[in-house]
């Protein structure tokens, strides 16, 4: 399968949803901005690929990235984080999103489980998410990390040169 294939437009995405539904596939959906991908990453994007038979990773596109983390983020802009991540084993679907938060990209998709990066804890996570997720059956799930190893940080040792 060609990698960019995998990029889901917003016009695909319930398609995609409802051919999962029917072949009784269970759908692990992630999200996150993404914008260094490193082995906390793609460690995470593993254990979360293994909760289910397919794994759906909604990217945060630019504008909320850059409300989210600062001006100078992204790093790299939204397209070119989709297709890195569509270029992974571990990935099965890649869909990029507006909003500041996954709530509607949640809806759209109304996902068997939602998975959240080690940094998070279930009481940190995003509750309004948390909270529509195991509204209509949904389960989430918090993965551990892998410690130092964050974009933040990265960043951080790019900059000091």
């Amino acid at each position: 399968m060609n990698f960019r294939s995998k990029l889901l437009s917003h016009e695909d995405l319930a398609g995609w949803r409802a051919a999962r539904r029917a072949a009784g596939e269970r759908v692990v959906a992630t999200n996150g901005c993404f914008d260094l991908l490193h082995l906390g990453h793609v460690t995470y994007l593993e254990a979360a690929r293994a909760l289910g038979d397919v794994l759906l990773v909604g990217v945060n596109g630019d504008a909320s990235v850059r409300a989210l983390k600062g001006a100078g983020r992204p790093i790299n802009p939204e397209r070119d984080r989709a297709l890195v991540l569509a270029a992974l084993a571990s990935v099965d679907a890649v869909y990029v999103f507006p909003e500041l938060t996954a709530l509607a990209f949640l809806d759209r998709v109304r996902p068997d489980l939602y998975a959240k990066g080690g940094d998070y804890s279930v009481d940190t996570i995003n509750q309004e998410e948390r909270h529509f997720v195991e509204g209509y059956g949904g389960r989430v799930v918090v993965l551990g990390g892998v410690p130092g190893k964050s974009t933040t940080q990265v960043a951080q040792r790019m900059a000091a040169g």
